[in-house]
């Protein structure tokens, strides 16, 4: 396209050499006529070599106007073929293949894509969970949350109730809630397994009192449960009061001191009294 705009400008050049000569010929036939050294045919030959020019000068400048026209549509469909992102992100899945039709609207076939890639803001990562509707009543925007992903068990995110999606599912009989992250983290991946301990103001082991152990350091026996305390390299039956889970924790509301070292898990053979070893 562009280079049909170029040769016609070349020839509007040329052209304009042409017409700038047959008018200075026009002018000396018209003076040679007055004086009658010249007949009329020749007078009328170079009129209508410049009207001819002229013309011809008038076509081609329609040409390179149709040319530039055709340059914007071929830089156009050009452009169409750049894909953008709604946001900046990164690609997790390249959805497309070479030589697959992409459309944004089906066609009711499955020859043609509506989708090219997925992309994912990684700056906007959040949790979404289905709480039983029993439960609902419990859960209020704001609301603490602590996340803890699969692939880390022991990493317990800083989290809050983001919003409370105000529509059930009939079938599972769940409302589904919105967590946002206090901070992101690159560790934190889309579609990660994740569970979460909606947390209140009774839960608040700092305003309560209430230690966090793993649950398996606690043991049931005799009506009541106990867990080992390590100290002084033996360990000491210690009777506790346990409270909600709190994913993979749970809560010790008494028999527990902040900073004590407790067996997790507990060996089955482990006994009141026996020496132990700390692996750090």
């Amino acid at each position: 396209m562009e280079a049909d705009r170029a040769v016609a400008e070349a020839s509007l050049v040329d052209l304009d050499v042409r017409l700038a000569n047959a008018r200075r010929t026009l002018e000396r036939t018209r003076t040679l006529r007055a004086q009658e050294l010249v007949s009329e045919e020749e007078l009328d030959a170079a009129e209508t070599a410049v009207a001819s020019l002229e013309a011809q000068v008038a076509l081609a400048k329609q040409r390179i106007a149709s040319a530039g026209r055709a340059v914007e549509i071929a830089r156009q469909n050009v452009e169409n073929c750049v894909i953008r992102a709604p946001f900046a992100g990164i690609v997790v899945s390249k959805d497309a293949q070479p030589g697959e039709m992409v459309s944004p609207i089906s066609a009711g076939g499955g020859f043609t894509r509506t989708g090219i890639a997925t992309v994912v803001d990684m700056r906007s990562l959040e949790v979404e969970v289905d709480v039983n509707e029993s439960y609902i009543a419990r859960v209020a925007p704001g609301q603490r949350v602590e996340t803890v992903l699969d692939a880390y068990p022991d990493w317990r995110i800083p989290s809050k109730v983001r919003t409370v999606i105000p529509t059930a599912d009939r079938q599972k009989a769940t409302v589904k809630v919105r967590i946002a992250f206090d901070a992101l983290d690159p560790r934190i991946l889309p579609d990660m397994g994740v569970k979460v301990s909606f947390l209140n103001e009774s839960s608040d082991s700092t305003a309560a009192g209430i230690v966090l152990v793993r649950r398996d350091a606690i043991r049931e026996g005799d009506q009541q449960s106990y867990a080992f305390v390590v100290a002084d390299g033996r360990v000491d039956r210690r009777a506790v009061r346990t409270g909600r889970d709190r994913g993979a924790d749970i809560e010790v509301i008494a028999g527990l001191r902040a900073g004590e070292r407790v067996v997790s898990p507990v060996p089955a053979k482990l006994r009141d009294g026996d020496r132990v070893s700390v692996k750090q």
